[in-house]
C-alpha cells in the first residue's frame, strides 16, 4: 500500500504539487482563525444562575430562591456537580456539566426550567438570570473611566458610573466576542423618594399607596388606532418618568374635596445611590468607575482584545469633555509573552534542525528539502487544531519537536542520497529523469517501513495522554493532540511530498566527491584507521618472519582484535602481540639503518 502511494506520488508530480499548494493556502487561511491564548482553558463546563434580592437575608434567600432553583434543575441530563451559596441579597447556583455536553444545549435546558420556577418566586424577591457564557480566563480587558487633569471637580463618582453604564458599556456590548461588561466602582445612580412620616400621616396616605402610584404612573400604554381617510392614527399614552419633576408631580391620591396629593407634598425627591460593597480609586486621586470585559468562551482572545481596543478608541470620541478611558489590565501582553516564547523556541529549534540536516546530510538541497517538512506539517497541524477545537497556547504549540517531525523525511532523503552516490556505473555523469524516478522509488520503498515504524512508535508514546480527564486532561491533551497532528502531517508528506520533491530537487549528476559530513566522519575514523593500518603492517611483518623461518603457516590467519592486542592462532600455539610491539616494529621498519641492512641481506 505504501509503495503504491510512493509510486503514485513520483509518477503524478503535478497532482502532489497541487495538493501541497492547497495545503499551504488553506493552512495560511486557518492560521488567522486559530484561537490564541496564553494557557489552555481548564474551566469546567458550567452554567451559573444569579439572583439579586436586596430585601432578603441569607436564610430567606436559601428558602425562597436557592432551594426551588436547585430542585427545578436537578433532573437535567449530564450534570456532574451542582453547588450554590446564599448570602444577604444574593443567590448563586453553579451547575457543572460533563465535558461532552454542549454548553448551549445546557443553557437552553436551564432557561426552560427558569421560566417554570420563576412563577413560584415573587417578582419582589428577585428575578433569576444566567451568567454570561464566559470562563475563568474570560477577563481579557479592564479599564477605568476617570476625569482628565483639571476636570476632577466637574465629575463625581455617580456621574462617572452613569457614563460607564450608559455610554461605555452599552457600546462595548456590541463588540464581537464580548460576552459581558461587568461594571464596578462609583455610585450607582438611583431616584430616591424621602417620605416625611408626619406629612404622610397627616394626609392619610399609606406607603402602599405611594408604591402603587409610582409603579402605575411610570409606564407607557398602547391603544387602538383611528382611521382618518387614507391615514391611520395610532393611540398611545406616554407615562414614563424622565426627570425628578415628573416624580414630584405624580398623583398619589385625591382628597374628598378633589384635591390631589402629589409626591412632593409628602416627601422630597432627590438623587440617591445604591448600597455600596466597595470602592474603586485611581492612584489615590479619588474615586473612579471601571469595568471588566468578559470574553465569550472559545473565542480568540487576541482578536477580541484588538476589537475591544478599536471600539474603545471610537467610544472615547463620544464621551463628555474631560472624561477618558484608561486600561490597566490587558491580556494581550501575557498572550504575546507566551506566544513570543513559543515562536522563539520554534524558530531556534527549526534553525538548529536545518543546520544539523545540512551539515550531516552533506547536501544543501537535501537539507532544505527535509527542512521544508517543518512548516508544511505545522500548517497541517493548525488545520487539524481548528477542526478539533484546540487553541494555540504555551502548552499546545510549545510541545512541538521538529526533530520528531523530520524523522521520516530524513530516513527517505538519506537513503536516496546514499543510493545515488553508489551508482558507480554513472560516475561523473547525469542520469535521466526516468532513471531518477526509479532510483528514488527503489530507495524510498526500501526505507519506508523503517520510517513508518519509527513514527508509529512516537505516536504510541502520546496515546496515554489522551486518556487523561478533568483538569489534567484539559491541560495536557491539547499538547498530545498537537504533536499527533504534526506527526500525522509529516507522515503523509513523507509518503507523497518527499519522494516527489526528491526526484525533482536532488542533483541528477552522480558525483563521488567527499562532502563536509564525509570529511567529519573521516576525522572520527582516522585513529581507528591508523590502528587498522598498523595491524596490517604487523601481520605482513609476521608473515615475512614466518616465511623466513620456514614455519608451517596455515593458509588463513585467524585474528582476534581486543583493542590493545592481536592474537594469531598458529599450529604450534597462540601468539599475542601488543600495540607497543606494533609501534616498535613500525619504527624499525622506518629506520634508515634497518632499511639498508635489509637491502644488504
Amino acid at each position: 500500500m505504501l509503495n503504491k502511494i510512493i509510486e503514485f506520488s513520483i509518477k503524478n508530480k503535478l497532482i502532489i504539487a497541487l495538493f501541497t499548494l492547497g495545503l499551504i493556502i488553506y493552512g495560511i487561511f486557518e492560521v488567522r482563525k486559530l484561537p490564541i491564548d496564553a494557557v489552555p482553558d481548564i474551566t469546567d463546563n458550567q452554567v451559573q444562575i444569579i439572583t439579586v434580592s436586596p430585601s432578603l437575608g441569607a436564610p430567606d434567600v436559601e428558602r425562597f430562591i436557592t432551594f426551588p432553583l436547585e430542585q427545578a434543575n436537578n433532573n437535567i441530563a449530564g450534570i456532574k456537580q451542582m453547588r450554590s451559596f446564599s448570602r444577604f441579597g444574593l443567590s448563586v447556583i453553579t451547575i457543572v456539566f460533563k465535558d461532552e455536553v454542549d454548553l448551549h444545549w445546557a443553557r437552553q435546558q436551564v432557561a426552560e426550567r427558569l421560566q417554570q420556577v420563576s412563577k413560584d418566586i415573587p417578582t419582589s424577591l428577585g428575578t433569576p438570570s444566567m451568567a454570561p457564557i464566559s470562563t475563568g480566563l474570560g477577563e481579557i480587558y479592564q479599564y477605568v473611566v476617570r476625569p482628565k487633569k483639571g476636570y476632577e471637580h466637574r465629575y463625581n463618582a455617580m456621574q462617572l458610573r452613569t457614563i460607564q453604564d450608559w455610554i461605555v458599556r452599552r457600546q462595548l456590548l456590541g463588540t464581537e466576542g464580548v460576552a459581558d461588561v461587568a461594571s464596578f466602582g462609583g455610585d450607582l445612580k438611583q431616584y430616591e423618594v424621602a417620605v416625611n412620616p408626619s406629612q404622610l400621616k397627616s394626609m392619610g396616605v399609606t406607603m402602599t399607596e405611594v408604591f402603587d402610584a409610582l409603579q402605575k404612573n411610570n409606564q407607557n400604554t398602547g391603544g387602538a388606532y383611528i382611521e382618518k381617510g387614507p391615514s391611520v392614527l395610532f393611540i398611545r399614552t406616554e407615562g414614563l418618568m424622565g426627570k425628578i419633576t415628573d416624580i414630584e408631580n405624580t398623583v398619589v391620591k385625591n382628597l374628598e374635596d378633589g384635591t390631589p396629593i402629589l409626591i412632593k407634598n409628602i416627601g422630597t425627591v432627590q438623587y440617591g445611590k445604591a448600597i455600596r460593597y466597595g470602592a474603586m480609586t485611581y492612584n489615590g486621586q479619588g474615586e473612579v468607575a471601571g469595568a471588566v470585559v468578559m470574553m465569550m468562551k472559545g473565542e480568540n482572545s487576541n482578536e477580541v482584545i484588538k476589537k475591544v481596543k478599536t471600539r474603545i478608541e471610537e467610544i472615547q470620541k463620544t464621551l463628555p469633555e474631560g472624561v477618558k478611558i484608561d486600561a490597566f489590565l490587558d491580556r494581550t501582553k501575557m498572550v504575546n509573552n507566551a506566544i513570543g516564547t513559543v515562536e522563539k523556541n520554534l524558530l531556534e529549534g527549526a534553525l538548529i534542525v536545518v543546520f544539523v540536516l545540512v551539515l550531516f546530510l552533506g547536501n544543501l538541497r537535501a537539507g532544505f528539502l527535509v527542512a521544508s517538512v517543518i512548516p508544511l506539517s505545522m500548517l497541517f497541524a493548525i488545520i487539524m487544531m481548528n477542526i478539533f477545537g484546540v487553541s494555540g497556547n504555551l502548552m499546545s504549540l510549545g510541545a512541538l519537536d521538529f526533530g520528531l517531525i523530520v524523522d521520516g523525511a530524513v530516513i527517505i532523503v538519506e537513503a536516496v542520497l546514499h543510493r545515488l552516490q553508489h551508482l558507480k556505473v554513472y560516475q561523473n555523469q547525469s542520469i535521466s529523469q526516468t532513471m531518477m524516478d526509479d532510483e528514488v522509488y527503489t530507495s524510498s520503498s526500501k526505507m519506508m517501513n523503517s520510517a513508518v515504524f519509527g513514527q508509529i512508535i512516537i505516536l504510541i508514546v502520546y496515546l496515554p495522554i489522551l486518556t487523561l480527564e478533568g483538569v489534567e486532561g484539559k491541560m495536557f491533551i491539547p499538547m498530545a493532540q498537537t504533536v499527533i497532528f504534526a506527526l500525522l502531517g509529516a507522515f503523509i508528506l513523507s509518503l507523497t511530498y518527499i519522494p516527489m520533491m526528491s526526484s525533482l530537487v536532488l542533483s541528477k549528476k552522480i558525483d563521488n566527491k567527499k562532502t563536509i559530513s564525509d570529511k567529519m566522519i573521516e576525522k572520527i575514523e582516522n585513529p581507528l584507521n591508523l590502528k587498522l593500518e598498523g595491524i596490517e603492517l604487523l601481520i605482513t611483518e609476521l608473515q615475512k618472519q614466518f616465511e623466513d623461518s620456514s614455519m608451517n603457516i596455515p593458509e588463513g590467519l585467524s585474528l582476534n582484535e581486543s583493542g590493545v592486542s592481536i592474537e594469531i592462532q598458529m599450529v604450534s600455539g597462540t601468539y599475542s602481540y601488543s600495540l607497543d610491539l606494533l609501534k616498535k616494529l613500525k619504527a624499525e621498519l622506518e629506520d634508515p639503518l634497518m632499511q639498508s641492512l635489509k637491502e644488504v641481506t
